[in-house]
């Protein structure tokens, strides 16, 4: 989504990681600015304004204008990142020069609404399974989000890709079979067997010993007959 949002870029001749960690020391980040047929340009730009548009609501979808002292001023996406896996912040940007009348690929999120009633009335559980589908459509076009009423579901119900409305140009890139809510049965474990299950099987073995008791005295007349001869 296009957003009237400008940030200035200085431009960089310098490479490399000695390079880059100059640049964050001073405060800013190190960037690249390429696609639509323009050649790539390496720029530096303010991590803060950056770090804004990612948490807005939309996200790297927006469009915003970046404005590269001495150079070119041109609607721009951020399509890549890179953060510090400890501190979190920003390290590097890659900005795509963005067509305002040419169709692009985007993913944009989807959100749910409502209280299934499969959930209220059978018990059942409610899981959303695509948080995102991609889309191409023209850049003004890009939707903030797609909202989903999940309130009729019963268990064994979903709701598909394909079911999402869309509008203007947008196309769905995604499968349109691709499940993004359903709601199904919670499963029950099975009761551990009773201890007293198990009893009859250990009163096996004293039968066993009752019975060598009785060939025991069953043979004893034999024996005393032999001691008489």
């Amino acid at each position: 989504m296009r957003k009237e949002i400008t940030i200035a870029a200085q431009p960089r001749e310098l490479r490399g990681k000695n390079e880059a960690r100059r640049l964050r020391a001073g405060g800013s980040v190190p960037a690249v600015l390429y696609g639509a047929g323009g050649e790539s340009v390496a720029v530096a730009i303010n991590p803060k304004e950056v770090n804004r548009i990612l948490h807005s609501k939309t996200g790297h979808n927006t469009i915003f204008d970046i404005a590269v002292a001495g150079g070119e001023t041109t609607p721009v996406m951020v399509v890549d990142w890179q953060n510090d896996p400890i501190k979190e912040n920003l390290l590097h940007v890659d900005l795509k020069r963005i067509d305002l009348n040419a169709r692009i690929r985007v993913k944009v999120p989807v959100h749910t609404v409502g209280d299934p009633k499969g959930v209220k009335l059978q018990g059942g559980l409610h899981e959303l399974i695509t948080r995102e589908i991609e889309i191409e459509c023209l850049p003004d076009e890009i939707p903030e989000e797609f909202t989903v009423d999940v309130s009729e579901l019963m268990i064994g119900q979903s709701i598909r890709a394909g079911e999402i409305p869309l509008i203007g140009s947008t196309k769905l890139l995604s499968p349109a079979d691709s499940v993004i809510s359903h709601v199904i049965t919670i499963k029950v474990e099975a009761e551990p067997v009773a201890a007293e299950a198990a009893a009859p099987a250990a009163a096996a073995e004293p039968e066993v010993i009752k019975k060598g008791k009785k060939d025991e005295d069953a043979a004893a007349p034999d024996e005393k007959e032999k001691k008489k001869k």
